[in-house]
């Protein structure tokens, strides 16, 4: 019985060193007891406890010391567990970008000789774009949440629904773009990760978004893929497709990162498929290794102004 106890001690010890206080109690305690009663029943019984009261602690000590499980989605069998996880992705990468400050700001650029303002309040929000035509004349169009209208010379002019519909997503197109990835959190935005890969030897979680046909706009068919790094949260590179006009799909990679008043800005090498058939934009960061994409045109963000409102 001895031997036993002996080999269950040092045992016990070695895996759960934490314990070595309680087993210097307990065997004080079993000699104390042993010097007064000589009585060996007693002896064991104090022992048996000693050994039970260890592992215990041991058992303990391993629970706490389990790490939370962050595995990606993939490895996950709950669907909320994927979109959880996703999501905070998402809303790290935001605050990474500049979180609260997208909510009440006015934002100016100049994209293509035209100049770009966007004024967000909360849920309320107004973009502008003024340019001079090759006549002279200067137009205005203004988005908001009640709609699109258009101004010329400061008149404002009748429009066709269809006018009223281009002109909007060309508008919301320039100013999504700009602001990204701060809408990656619209209501109408459906998330999936796709996993975590390399390009160009740098870690980053992969997320393709599509959009619900309600809240979607006119461009909801259009697919996006989204590549942020997996430490920084930055948005280095994104893909999308795209119905009108024909169709198409490009990817990006930014250049020219800078801040501005806390909000992060960035140019892009704009890239589009040698194989002009091919719209999968999720295979697209394999080809941006292998050459098989070629530049197609730089998306530059100029002159950038940030107003925060208080």
């Amino acid at each position: 019985m001895g031997k036993f106890f002996n080999l269950a001690f040092v045992l016990v010890i070695l895996n759960c060193p934490e314990s070595a206080v309680w087993s210097i109690f307990f065997v004080k305690l079993g000699i104390e007891k042993f010097y007064f009663t000589k009585n060996i029943f007693m002896i064991k019984s104090i022992l048996f406890l000693m050994l039970f009261v260890i592992i215990l602690a041991c058992n303990q000590k391993s629970s706490d010391n389990r790490q939370p499980d962050f595995s990606p989605p993939a490895a996950q069998k709950d669907m909320d567990e994927q979109t959880k996880f996703v999501q905070a992705i998402v809303d790290r990468a935001i605050a990474r970008h500049g979180g609260s400050l997208y909510e009440h700001c006015i934002v100016k650029f100049t994209f293509r000789d035209r100049q770009y303002k966007a004024t967000r309040r909360g849920a309320s929000y107004q973009y502008e774009r003024v340019w001079t035509d090759s006549t002279g004349q200067q137009l205005r169009d203004v988005l908001s949440n009640g709609g699109l209208y258009r101004e010329i010379n400061g008149k404002r002019v009748e429009l066709s629904a269809a006018d009223q519909a281009k002109y909007a997503s060309s508008v919301n197109s320039v100013i999504y773009f700009a602001l990204l990835p701060y809408f990656l959190n619209d209501k109408a935005v459906i998330k999936n990760y796709l996993g975590e890969v390399n390009v160009r030897a740098q870690p980053y979680h992969k997320i393709a978004v599509t959009f619900q046909q309600e809240g979607g706009g006119e461009d909801f068919e259009d697919e996006y893929v989204y590549w942020l790094h997996r430490d920084s949260l930055t948005m280095d590179y994104l893909a999308y497709n795209y119905r009108e006009e024909g169709g198409g799909a490009r990817f990006r990679s930014a250049y020219n990162v800078r801040y501005v008043n806390g909000i992060r800005f960035a140019d892009y090498v704009n890239y589009a498929p040698q194989d002009t058939t091919n719209q999968e934009v999720a295979t697209f960061d394999r080809l941006f290794e292998t050459g098989g994409l070629q530049e197609f045109s730089k998306i530059e963000t100029q002159n950038v102004e940030v107003i925060i409102l208080k």
